[in-house]
């Protein structure tokens, strides 16, 4: 594992790339669980992300992808190999047009605003979700009626063999929380997103609202991964779980949210044994209670 190491620190260290040993990943996800990763290395662009990820892939190193951590849930235990960490740099949102370019470690939030302040409207459903650019083409992230396929036109990313390809939205198998890239070892680099002109203050007011719908109804003043299950057919997860009168139901340091039965809240420094065996717990007793498989939108590293 040393020489492993070693020749990736000094790949980083060609390409630019922030690299740490021992990163603690509970600093980089939003349910602020995790142990340590034996290689953390930080790729402010698609170049970087793309050499740091054909090194690993030669090497046949394990390799994990990282965003914003945001719909992610890591093991005490940490994560062996290298997470690649995706992070947020300057200038990395293009115009051309009305067509609107991101890197995929980008956060979300900061394309919806750039969106606004070139009068470009389409993404103001997206605002406020926590996650990257490439998180949300992954899982085709939605809210309040609008998800990233209605406004993505096309994806750059690696394939499992380090092949380049630029894939149309058409393409990519963009459903319900899946995506083409769901349960495969790619890298997204970069996706472009067609939007069209409107005024400011109307494409403003429509992301306060979206905000202030997001602050009164979700409890974002603890450490959660959003929506923790997935909208099962003929219902809704929250509606399920608070039937079943588990607002505030707990294990260890993490809780159903008394605010929003769908967010499992880590409220009091739970681990992530907490977390998963609340999860497990939920999942049991809306079966039992209402016949209604939950299935887990937040994914696992162990």
């Amino acid at each position: 594992m040393e020489q492993w190491i070693k020749e990736l620190e000094n790949s980083c260290q060609r390409t630019g790339c922030r690299c740490i040993q021992g990163e603690a990943l509970s600093r980089h996800t939003t349910f602020r669980v995790g142990g340590c990763a034996d290689l953390f290395a930080e790729a402010f662009n698609a170049e970087q992300a793309a050499a740091l990820w054909r090194e690993a892939k030669n090497q046949a190193i394990p390799l994990r992808v990282l965003g914003k951590g945001s719909n992610l849930l890591v093991s005490d235990s940490g994560v062996s190999g290298l997470v690649l960490h995706l992070a947020p740099s300057e200038k990395s949102i293009v115009r051309e047009n009305n067509v609107v370019r991101a890197w995929a470690g980008e956060a979300l939030c900061a394309l919806c605003s750039y969106a606004l302040g070139e009068g470009l409207s389409g993404l103001e459903f997206a605002y406020g979700i926590p996650g990257s650019v490439g998180g949300a083409v992954y899982m085709n992230a939605g809210a309040y009626g609008g998800e990233i396929k209605d406004r993505l036109l096309w994806v750059r990313y690696l394939d499992e063999s380090g092949e380049e390809h630029v894939s149309s939205a058409e393409e990519l198998d963009l459903s319900y929380r899946h995506s083409f890239f769901t349960g495969k070892q790619c890298l997204i680099l970069e996706a472009a997103f067609t939007l069209e002109e409107g005024d400011r203050e109307t494409i403003k007011a429509k992301m306060d609202d979206v905000m202030e719908r997001r602050r009164s109804k979700q409890p974002l003043e603890y450490p959660n991964a959003g929506s923790t299950f997935k909208r099962p057919e003929g219902a809704f997860a929250s509606a399920l779980i608070d039937g079943c009168g588990l607002k505030g139901h707990r294990v260890g340091g993490a809780c159903v949210s008394q605010k929003h039965a769908g967010f499992l809240i880590n409220d009091q420094k739970g681990s992530c044994c907490d977390i998963l065996e609340l999860i497990r717990q939920v999942q049991e007793i809306v079966r039992e209670q209402t016949g209604f498989t939950l299935e887990r939108e937040v994914e696992y590293w162990e």
